[in-house]
């Protein structure tokens, strides 16, 4: 039926509801209601309590700091002690709070039945982008589900970790302080997630390798002129490099916080306050190192007609994407500016941690 919901047109309201705070049903053998924690209000943690025992699903690296074994590998599931409410929900989904309440099981972690539906739940809160952490409640089968959102999982696994098409919506000439006459292309993903943006500095020629840079939206950089990290003087460096040698494409891709969001930025921020370092800060979120997806970069270049580049970037798994995805990087061109007293710690992580070549 023509006006009914596509796979992906049934996730992107799903991501919208877990926002809310309202359930979606994963169904597969069984099915369960799942609701993002940070979303979730008393009310309805109180109805969600009739219907059966609660489980908690964290990540393996939110696991790792509460001191619970992950007996399903990627993640762990919870029981939820009766008494347990709000609070107790979110300190362990949250770990602002961690130095302060540091002793919070013990746990009784689950290991019966399959892990899938929880798992598909965390690539659902991680997309949308909040905490990782999942109440679930088993289905009861006279249960009325009329207005729920409910997801097949056999229908959402392919899509849930396939990269979404992107569409050119519009394109303009923009003169710029740094790189002078340029083109911005705006491309938005069927999906429903963010636009990305593709500045094309001159006219770049298609049949050789492209000065190029992959960018990742960072608010704080970018645009407050933080001196937490580097990102603002490596967007400028790359435009006026590009605008000195006469032509590239610099992309901008909306992966805010290595992927993780503003709102988890922020709150990775505040747990380097505390002294973490900012890989540290995202194990304890419950994210990976990087969740960036930069199979984007390389299905934008590709779409706008280039097939090799020459990438600005200190970060070989930028390369190696690159690589895989069918782009070839025929150099890499080194790209050191912005440093600070205020980054040299989170620019040693970075090399130490993550790879990169600085």
């Amino acid at each position: 039926m023509l006006l009914g919901l596509s796979i992906v047109e049934q996730l992107t309201r799903a991501r919208g509801d877990l926002r809310m705070g309202v359930p979606v049903m994963l169904a597969d053998n069984g099915a369960i209601l799942v609701v993002a924690v940070e979303a979730l209000s008393a009310e309805r943690l109180a109805a969600l309590r009739t219907l059966g025992p609660l489980e908690l699903v964290l990540t393996a690296r939110r696991a790792e700091t509460l001191k619970t074994p992950a007996y399903d590998g990627d993640l762990v599931r919870i029981a939820v002690p009766d008494d347990a409410d709000m609070t107790w929900l979110r300190a362990l989904a949250d770990p602002a709070d961690d130095l302060r309440f540091p002793m919070k099981g013990p746990f009784r972690s689950l290991r019966d039945g399959s892990a899938a539906l929880h798992r598909a739940a965390i690539q659902l809160v991680k997309s949308a982008p909040l905490l990782p952490a999942v109440l679930a409640v088993q289905v009861p089968p006279d249960m009325p589900t009329a207005g729920l959102t409910r997801l097949s999982l056999p229908a959402i696994l392919p899509e849930l970790g396939r990269a979404s098409p992107l569409h050119p919506v519009s394109a303009a000439r923009l003169p710029m302080a740094a790189a002078g006459a340029g083109h911005v292309h705006v491309l938005r993903p069927e999906d429903g997630g963010p636009e990305h943006y593709a500045i094309e500095v001159g006219r770049p020629d298609r049949t050789a390798p492209v000065l190029a840079r992959l960018h990742s939206a960072c608010f704080t950089g970018d645009v407050l002129g933080s001196l937490k990290c580097d990102c603002g003087p490596q967007l400028h460096a790359a435009l006026t490099q590009m605008g000195a040698a006469g032509a590239g494409v610099l992309l901008y891709l909306n992966q805010e916080g290595r992927g993780i969001g503003l709102a988890n930025k922020m709150r990775a921020y505040s747990l380097q306050d505390q002294g973490f370092d900012t890989v540290e800060a995202n194990h304890r979120l419950g994210f990976e190192d990087d969740e960036r997806d930069f199979r984007l970069g390389a299905d934008i270049l590709r779409g706008l007609g280039f097939s090799a580049v020459r990438l600005l970037t200190n970060n070989p798994a930028k390369i190696a994407m690159m690589e895989a995805n069918g782009i070839t990087v025929t150099e890499r061109v080194p790209l050191h500016v912005g440093q600070t007293d205020q980054n040299a710690g989170y620019l040693a992580t970075k090399a130490a941690k993550s790879g990169h070549l600085i």
